[in-house]
């Protein structure tokens, strides 16, 4: 199925962005890291444990931690499980599972993402495909994990119905993507600059309820504030995950200097730091 333009666009930028992105990526690995942690504890205490109990995921998001991620490594939760990573980028988390002894298909909307993954030797199997259009038979993982992906598919009901598809009954559809309400701070610097739309919409916590709806799901809203030392570093941060296309929205053309010295006038600081806010939404739904 050939890409929409947009599609296109998207895997372009994290095409370029794809040699250095581990190196940028620390609020992607940060939700990643919390993302696995929800996986093992519903690997360990599923169906024991109520898995529509809310405070399942507080508890998680509460301690998450690299240091939890690798004593869980150590005991190797997801051996014989397979797992599609959707949106893996560069398999940073396909090679986690592949190193409990999951069997892994990474698969991403851009080559050059895939290319870094492959390389690294991040999974058995590699599939460059959109997630609105699977390449893959119905009820083939016992995992489907997607980490800040889902927020590039338009309507987000086709993804994720993909993604339900090609889990096997009994399993899980983990997966984070981002609200209403994320880059607020440079949103609003934006509109004292110049008033126009810098950073692209991102839906309602309401309208992500609404579509999941229609499985049995749970779902959490976790703000992530990391902070910068300057603003050029954040905007640093953005180009080099591939992400410019948020900041840009409709307007074309590179940031002057002149713009740049009136956002940063603009830009709130906290404690001298330039805060960046993603809503984060953690979801899971249960695949019957």
């Amino acid at each position: 199925m050939a890409l929409s333009e947009q599609k296109h666009k998207i895997a372009q930028a994290f095409g370029r962005a794809a040699a250095h992105y581990d190196n940028v990526a620390e609020f992607q690995q940060q939700t990643g890291y919390l993302l696995y942690q929800l996986l093992v504890q519903l690997i360990r205490q599923f169906p024991t444990t109520d898995p529509m109990n809310s405070s399942l995921f507080s508890a998680i998001a509460s301690k998450a931690s690299k240091l939890s991620l690798q004593n869980t490594v150590s005991t190797r939760p997801l051996c014989g499980k397979k797992i599609l990573d959707a949106g893996c980028g560069t398999g940073y988390f396909s090679d986690v599972f592949q190193q409990q002894g999951a069997e892994v298909t990474a698969l991403d909307l851009s080559s050059g993402m895939l290319e870094v993954a492959r390389k690294k030797g991040s999974a058995q199997h590699f599939i460059c495909a959109d997630m609105e259009a699977i390449p893959i038979a119905d009820k083939s993982f016992d995992v489907t994990f997607s980490n800040l992906a889902i927020q590039w598919c338009d309507p987000l009901d086709i993804a994720l119905s993909e993604l339900y598809r090609v889990t096997k009954p009994g399993g899980w559809v983990i997966f984070t993507t981002l609200a209403e309400g994320s880059l607020v701070e440079l949103s609003q610097a934006w509109q004292q600059v110049d008033n126009k739309t810098h950073v692209n919409h991102f839906l309602a916590l309401s309208s992500i309820k609404s579509t999941c709806s229609s499985w049995r799901n749970n779902l959490l809203l976790q703000p992530i504030t990391p902070t910068y030392t300057t603003l050029n570093g954040l905007l640093r941060s953005l180009k080099g995950i591939g992400a410019t296309h948020l900041t840009q929205g409709r307007q074309s053309g590179l940031m002057t200097r002149q713009q740049l010295n009136q956002l940063e006038q603009v830009y709130p600081t906290v404690n001298d730091r330039y805060p960046l806010t993603y809503q984060t939404v953690f979801g899971v739904l249960y695949r019957d």
